[in-house]
């Protein structure tokens, strides 16, 4: 696997992504005070820092054993068409679909497939995240690389990551967000600051500097160099 760079130039300007390592957050944890923890004494002005929507979402319960998810006929059939990719298998089994199906509503889910089906007959790829939106786009499946036990769980996208953002700032008196990061991309799920520049941060982030396996490093801070 090759190793992350701590360094990116991004409009000119360099950039440096610190990763912190933490102990496995669970559901028992608060992540305002995990964040708290492990990033007192290691900021400096200026300093943002970023955390992963799958660790937010683990604090908030919303972490579900494949084992525990009973597929509708409807996620079979469905789950067939979705395209899958190196950064994962997003809605592509059943598990993930029926969890989809239960957080946007079936009628979301099956106008989000007509439009996708229209657009791939288009050669336009991506349409149905697009209808289905952030609650489908966030779901993350299980996948072998990921620690356990998450690597047989399927993690929904973090509730209120605007409000949960904005506690975290408040209480380690930096600005912070929630990335939703993969080798292929990502987005920038909340911000402390409304007024903050999300499709700079992500340039920042694009290289996905935390990982996407057992790195367990779901904190990391952004500095300007």
């Amino acid at each position: 696997m090759k190793k992350k760079q701590p360094e990116i130039e991004v409009c000119g300007n360099m950039y440096l992504r610190i990763p912190i390592k933490t102990h496995l957050i669970t559901e028992k944890d608060d992540i305002v005070a995990v964040v708290k923890k492990y990033t007192t004494g290691k900021l400096e002005v200026g300093d943002i820092v970023f955390i992963t929507e799958k660790a937010v979402a683990a604090t908030q319960g919303r972490a579900y054993p494949v084992k525990s998810i009973k597929p509708r006929k409807l996620a079979y059939i469905l789950s067939n068409y979705v395209t899958k990719t190196p950064a994962g298998i997003g809605l592509g089994i059943p598990e993930t679909m029926e969890m989809a199906l239960r957080e946007c509503g079936v009628l979301r889910i099956l106008f989000a497939a007509v439009i996708g089906f229209i657009g791939k007959l288009f050669g336009k790829n991506g349409l149905f995240y697009v209808v289905a939106g952030y609650k489908a786009s966030s779901i993350d499946g299980p996948t072998p690389n990921t620690i356990p036990p998450y690597n047989t769980c399927v993690v929904l996208g973090p509730k209120e990551p605007d409000r949960v953002s904005h506690k975290i700032s408040q209480a380690i008196g930096f600005p912070a967000i929630i990335v939703d990061l993969n080798d292929l991309g990502g987005k920038i799920l909340g911000v402390s600051d409304k007024n903050m520049d999300k499709k700079m941060l992500l340039k920042i982030l694009s290289d996905n500097p935390l990982g996407q396996s057992r790195e367990q490093t779901p904190i990391g801070i952004i500095r300007k160099l």
